[in-house]
C-alpha cells in the first residue's frame, strides 16, 4: 500500500487527465472504431482501442486496431502482455501512431489471454505487473493508466497492493473492475474494494462495474470517493448512456430515434469497412453482434433502479416491453429478428 502522505513520482497533468470523467471502457470487438464514434456522438469524452496484444503489435500485427476517427481527440491504446521490453516497445509504436494515452490491461479474464500469462494472470504476480508498468512508464511520457480486477479469486483479493505497486512504478491512473478474474462478469460488481483502493493511493482511481443508468452513477458517487468511471456493457446496450450520465436523467428515447441510432452506426461502419460487397459483410457481422446487446435496452425508471437494489439493472434479466410491433422487434433476442432489424436499417437509407 502506498502511504497517502507521500508524493508519488508522477506527472500531475497526466494524473489530471484521468480525473472527473465518465468514459467508454476499452472493449474487445465492442470497442470497434464505428461504435466508439457513435458513443462519441453522444458525449463519450474519451475513447480507447480494443485490447492489443503487445507482442503482435511489435511483430507488425494488429495495426488496424491503432486507427481512430478524427472526432476521437483523446484516443488511447490498450495493451496486454507480460514482457516489459515488449510492452514498452508496443507503447512507443502506439504513441507514434497518435495515441494520447496508454492503458495496460491486467484484468482481462479470457482463458486464452490468461494461459499466455497476460491479462488477469499478472494479478497473481504483482511484482511482474509492476515491472511492466515501470517499463512502459520509462518508454513513453503520455498519460498511463492500469486496468485491474479485485484479484484473481475471491480468496486472493489484492487490488490495494497492486494499485500501490502500479502507482510506485509510474502509473497516472488505476482502473478497477469490481469483480475477480474467477467471477468473470457473474454476480454484481463489488465497489467496496474499489473504494479501498481510492483511499490508499494518490493517483486517480477509475471505477468500473455495472453502470447502466444515471442513478447507478449517482449511487457510486455518493457511496465512494471515486470521481472517474468506466462504462462498458452499459454503453453496448445504449450508446446514448453518456448523454444520460451528463444530464443526470434517463433519455426517453423514441422508437424512431432508436432506429436513427442504428442507422447511424450502420453508416459509420460502412464508412470504415466499406460499402462494397466485402465491406457490407463485415458491417453485417458487427451489426448482428451489437444487436445481442441493443435488444436488452428498456426504458428503465428510477423506481426500477430502486427496486433492483442492491444490484444494478444490468443484472436484471426480465423486463417486459409493451408497445408497438417495432418495440417487439427491437427488444427481441431472436437472431432471426436481428436479420429483420438489419434489413430494416438498410431500407432507411
Amino acid at each position: 500500500m502506498v502511504d497517502k502522505l507521500s508524493e508519488p513520482n508522477s506527472n500531475k497533468n497526466n494524473q489530471d487527465f484521468f480525473r472527473n470523467n465518465v468514459v467508454l471502457a476499452p472493449m474487445a470487438k465492442g470497442g470497434n472504431l464505428p461504435y466508439r464514434r457513435l458513443c462519441r456522438e453522444f458525449g463519450a469524452v474519451r475513447t480507447c482501442s480494443e485490447m492489443i496484444l503487445a507482442y503482435k503489435l511489435v511483430k507488425g500485427g494488429d495495426k488496424p486496431l491503432l486507427r481512430f476517427h478524427e472526432s476521437e481527440t483523446d484516443f488511447g491504446v490498450q495493451l496486454a502482455g507480460k514482457k516489459p521490453a515488449i510492452m514498452a516497445e508496443a507503447a512507443k509504436i502506439a504513441v507514434e501512431s497518435g495515441a494520447k494515452f496508454i492503458d495496460l490491461n491486467f484484468g482481462c479474464p479470457i482463458d486464452l489471454i490468461v494461459r499466455y500469462g497476460s491479462g488477469a494472470a499478472l494479478l497473481k504476480k504483482p511484482g511482474k505487473l509492476a515491472e511492466n508498468v515501470a517499463a512502459v512508464r520509462e518508454a513513453v511520457s503520455v498519460p498511463l493508466s492500469v486496468k485491474i480486477r479485485l484479484g484473481y479469486t475471491q480468496e486472493k483479493i489484492n487490488c490495494v497492493k497492486i494499485a500501490g505497486l502500479a502507482e510506485a512504478a509510474g502509473a497516472d491512473g488505476i482502473a478497477v473492475h469490481g469483480r475477480t478474474r474467477a467471477q468473470r462478469y457473474r454476480l454484481s460488481a463489488d465497489w467496496g474494494p474499489i473504494e479501498e483502493v481510492a483511499q490508499a493511493v494518490n493517483i486517480p482511481v477509475i471505477g468500473n462495474g455495472d453502470l447502466l443508468t444515471p442513478w447507478d452513477l449517482q449511487r457510486r458517487r455518493n457511496e465512494t470517493s471515486v470521481s472517474s468511471f468506466l462504462v462498458a456493457r452499459g454503453a453496448l446496450v445504449k450508446p446514448w448512456i453518456f448523454k444520460e450520465m451528463a444530464d443526470g436523467a434517463a433519455w426517453d428515447i423514441s422508437v424512431e430515434e432508436r432506429w436513427s441510432v442504428l442507422r447511424k452506426f450502420f453508416e459509420f461502419a460502412c464508412e470504415y469497412f466499406g460499402d462494397d460487397e466485402k465491406g457490407l459483410r463485415r458491417v453485417h457481422q458487427f451489426f448482428i453482434w451489437h444487436c445481442d446487446f441493443w435488444h436488452r435496452y428498456r426504458p428503465w425508471t428510477e423506481s426500477d433502479f430502486q427496486n433492483q437494489l442492491p444490484n444494478s439493472l444490468i443484472q436484471a434479466r426480465e423486463f417486459d416491453m409493451v408497445g408497438c410491433d417495432d418495440l417487439d422487434l427491437l427488444s427481441s433476442s431472436d437472431s432471426a429478428d436481428y436479420e429483420k432489424i438489419w434489413e430494416r436499417v438498410l431500407s432507411l437509407g
